[in-house]
């Protein structure tokens, strides 16, 4: 397991207790309504999407929910290597049907499904580096196959591709519950986010909120904050409790 997994490794670190926080604000959006399947992108490579993504989810499998995580970059994927699985097969041979050169239709999603280290938690990594991506995506088989995983876990996170460069992100946030865009301090463009944003909800897609990742932390001020709400840390700590620190 790689030490990018921080809640795992270090779960009493500031921006362990942060990823916690953001698992229950997700958990307060859904008290009115069922919300199960959550999308994570953001704008462009490198503002740290597979990284939250893969942090939120094992904070849910540590609350006791039984959780999937799809690694729906299947371009680029990084979750295999993150968690230290196979990646073949994975979600493209599903999606396609065609598994190391063989066809099969029929195949069960659960032949994909890998055990992680941590309990509750299960990945589908993404698989062999498909011809046309987003074409996959779009078809009805990735909505039963979305359908079917319910049937099995309590919350499914997929790990989308950057929605500036490709549009598989956004054939996904027409088919899940919501959709967190994950931007970079000081790197993620204003003008990219708000066209992304736009983007989604074009699509008919759903937005849960901005995850701000790598701003600087000084953990003696959120503790601080955290523990005895110093007013004039107050502001400081409601933003940092809302935002990835990475």
């Amino acid at each position: 397991m790689r030490k990018e997994l921080i809640v795992e490794k270090n779960p009493k670190s500031p921006i362990a207790e942060i990823f916690r926080t953001l698992r229950t604000n997700i958990l307060f959006m859904s008290s009115q309504k069922s919300l199960r399947t959550i999308l994570v992108t953001s704008t462009m490579p490198g503002e740290g999407k597979s990284w939250t993504s893969s942090n939120l989810a094992i904070t849910f499998a540590q609350a006791g929910k039984k959780v999937i995580l799809v690694d729906a970059d299947m371009r680029k994927g990084k979750l295999a290597s993150l968690f230290q699985v196979p990646n073949k097969p994975g979600l493209s041979n599903f999606l396609s049907g065609i598994d190391e050169m063989d066809l099969d239709e029929n195949v069960d999603i659960l032949k994909y499904v890998k055990a992680t280290e941590i309990d509750n938690l299960f990945l589908i990594p993404s698989g062999n580096v498909p011809p046309n991506p987003a074409e996959l995506l779009g078809r009805d088989t990735t909505r039963k196959m979305i359908d079917n995983l319910k049937e099995m876990f309590d919350i499914i996170i997929l790990d989308g591709t950057p929605s500036l460069l490709v549009t598989d992100a956004l054939v996904l946030s027409r088919i899940v519950d919501t959709t967190i865009l994950v931007a970079a301090y000081k790197s993620t463009k204003k003008e990219d986010l708000e066209k992304v944003k736009r983007s989604i909800e074009n699509v008919g897609g759903k937005i849960a909120g901005v995850v701000l990742n790598k701003t600087p932390v000084k953990s003696k001020e959120y503790s601080t904050a955290y523990y005895y709400g110093d007013k004039k840390n107050k502001t400081k700590s409601e933003s940092t409790d809302s935002d990835s620190a990475r």
